[in-house]
């Protein structure tokens, strides 16, 4: 009897011990923000409503030490949010994490 071709799968997040922080959905929205700039623009590109898109980043924020995402009320362009340093680095982490969890499904699927 021959067994079928099994390979690994899975997804990555990182948590606190309160909450998931950071998942593929929330990566997502994430570099949304950082390419876009405006939660509006940022909904539209991801289908999502502007109220999820808020709980989140409120989520986000509340779980980590520091703040993920800034709005910014003023400016000529009528605010925005923005990606903070501490944002930038969580993005980072979690994409080397991404990596690794890759190369390691990788190694994985080929044990015959």
């Amino acid at each position: 009897m021959e067994l079928k071709n099994y390979q690994a799968k899975g997804r990555i997040w990182l948590e606190t011990e309160q909450d998931h922080q950071l998942s593929p959905g929330r990566q997502k929205l994430i570099l949304a923000i950082k390419e876009f700039g405006f939660i509006s623009k940022v909904v539209k590109k991801m289908k999502i409503s502007y109220r999820h898109a808020w709980e989140i980043i409120n989520e986000l924020n509340a779980s980590s030490n520091l703040p993920i995402v800034e709005k910014n009320s003023s400016g000529s362009g009528g605010g925005g949010s923005k990606l903070t340093e501490s944002g930038e680095t969580l993005l980072k982490q979690y994409e080397q994490c991404q990596n690794e969890f890759e190369a390691f499904k990788s190694e994985l699927n080929k044990v015959e």
